[in-house]
């Protein structure tokens, strides 16, 4: 089997790079006379409409981690793994209607400045510092090695000059441009996105039924393996401690989507970006339609992939009987690049644009967040105080290459990570339920301090590395318990959340804090449009957990 591309893949994805180059230079253009100030370089001059919003969510969102770490675990997990997809879809909904009416109404350029108007300038700064860490060291980094990963495994292209020109394609239009080049870009890379992945899927489906289509394809791998479409995992399952059965839907899971969607700088900007609090709503729907499909582009192909490994004869149909690329319980993220060497002619160039405007969008938007923080709560206010629009905008994109650099150094470190999808939560996940405590609290409990918040988010570090660290041979097994890493995340969360009220009633005796957010039944108020395509999102997830359980 040859996994080369022709010409005319090549035609395809140059078509696609030229024109995200092209849009991307294009709105990044200083106005005749007018020099870019720092809402227009952050925020995109707070001008997005609905639909950029909701298409630029679902691009920073969906990455490689989704496309070669999700397909991974689809590939050795199943459909489960698809959890972090559709409650997300929900997430999205409350995080629309409770979370984005006050931070709009702050005026905010980023998420540690609503910690600063909330709590102090000091916790703004622990978790700025925080926040960068994490997308430069974690985000930054994986997007980069699982991307270099799939141009390795695809087109043999060394990983340390795949990390280069990713890296290169990503800063040459959102270093310039801001989050308007990365959000307008955006728009274009989820159609790219969606369009292509639908194709992977199709002509994987269609491989496994033998020609006779997409449906025959699902029920073939649903008939193949039955065990991969549980959504629902029971105590059996070698992925238990991944997926705690019912804990996807009430318990840890909701840590880390309330994390993610509702306080994520790189996520929650484009809609602090939008023309009004409606406008916004409308774009957070969308995108929480989106998130319906997602697993049919990145989680059915691991599935699908399964299927064809396991089965000699087709296999042996395919003309391929193994290779160092193959997919393997060991090698899960092998699959969906493994996969795209099936594609005809052309499509796969489509497949692989679709991959690439993946990683290139989230890589830009992780870049363009870290430069925001960076500069808004760091720079300016303990580098230069005075600096104006001008100085603001150099040091944003100052800031983005040191980023990037950095993150590209270290991402061939991260090589020979298993399940790269879960390695990514399960770290993020040390310092979210912390966040997340500080933030409920402050958004929705009068009382809560600044002195307590301050020792919750510091304290839920050594908690959260309790529950990680877990029983080992070399200690005390019996100081220590085993849990799933989402219970650890709950458990994490709810204590960390005990501390800050205990804190916050010992100082202020029960009295509310100074800086208590004043709300009402009316700030929570949304439009018909909002509520109709909430209850129809939640009706469908209804359906497919339904239908899906065990």
């Amino acid at each position: 089997m040859n996994s080369q591309f022709e010409v005319l893949d090549y035609a395809v994805f140059i078509a696609y790079a030229v024109l995200i180059l092209f849009i991307g230079t294009w709105v990044s253009r200083n106005k005749k006379g007018q020099q870019k100030s720092a809402e227009d370089y952050f925020l995109a001059s707070k001008s997005l409409p609905w639909w950029a919003i909701g298409a630029s969510l679902i691009a920073a969102n969906i990455s490689a981690e989704q496309f070669i770490g999700m397909s991974g675990s689809g590939y050795k997990v199943g459909l489960a793994i698809a959890s972090y997809e559709w409650m997300a879809a929900i997430t999205l909904i409350v995080v629309g209607k409770y979370f984005l009416p006050i931070f709009i109404e702050k005026g905010i350029y980023t998420i540690p400045e609503f910690v600063e108007k909330r709590y102090s300038k000091e916790l703004k700064t622990i978790l700025a510092v925080f926040w960068i860490s994490l997308y430069v060291f974690v985000n930054i980094a994986s997007v980069l090695y699982l991307g270099s990963l799939a141009l390795e495994t695809i087109l043999g292209i060394p990983m340390i000059y795949g990390v280069m020109g990713l890296s290169l394609f990503a800063a040459s239009y959102s270093l310039y441009g801001g989050l308007s080049a990365v959000a307008w870009t955006d728009v274009i890379q989820v159609i790219f996105l969606i369009l292509g992945g639908l194709v992977t899927t199709y002509l994987a489906l269609d491989t496994v039924s033998g020609g006779d289509g997409f449906f025959a394809g699902l029920s073939t791998i649903y008939n193949e393996a039955p065990e991969r479409f549980a959504m629902i995992l029971d105590k059996e399952n070698p992925e238990y401690s991944n997926l705690p059965g019912i804990a996807v839907l009430v318990g840890g899971m909701w840590v880390a989507n309330l994390y993610y969607w509702g306080f994520n700088q790189y996520i929650i900007q484009r809609t602090l970006a939008a023309k009004s609090l409606k406008e916004a709503q409308k774009g957070i729907l969308l995108a929480a339609f989106l998130k319906l499909i997602i697993p049919l582009v990145v989680v059915i192909p691991g599935i699908a992939a399964f299927v064809m490994t396991s089965d000699v004869d087709i296999m042996s149909g395919l003309g391929y009987v193994g290779g160092q690329s193959i997919p393997t319980s060991e090698h899960p993220d092998n699959a969906y690049p493994w996969l795209l060497q099936f594609l005809p002619v052309g499509l796969k160039g489509l497949a692989f644009a679709a991959l690439s405007a993946a990683i290139v969008s989230s890589l830009a938007s992780m870049l363009n967040s870290t430069s925001t923080i960076f500069t808004m709560d760091i720079y300016k206010p303990y580098i230069n105080k005075n600096a104006g629009d001008r100085e603001l905008v150099r040091m944003g994109r100052i800031s983005a290459t040191l980023a990037l650099v950095i993150g590209a150094i270290m991402a061939p470190l991260l090589g020979g990570i298993d399940q790269a999808f879960q390695f990514i939560q399960e770290y993020t996940g040390v310092v979210s339920p912390g966040i997340l405590a500080v933030f409920m609290l402050g958004l929705f409990w009068k009382k809560s301090t600044n002195k307590a918040a301050i020792i919750g988010v510091i304290t839920s570090i050594p908690v959260a590395m309790y529950f990680k660290i877990g029983p080992k041979n070399w200690i005390d097994s019996s100081f220590f318990v085993d849990l799933p890493f989402l219970h650890q995340m709950g458990y994490t969360v709810l204590i960390t959340m005990a501390i800050i009220a205990v804190v916050s009633f010992i100082q202020n005796r029960g009295e509310v804090d100074e800086k208590g957010i004043q709300i009402n039944t009316a700030t929570f108020k949304t439009s018909p449009i909002f509520n109709a395509g909430s209850f129809a999102v939640i009706l469908i997830l209804v359906a497919l957990y339904a239908f899906f359980w065990n």
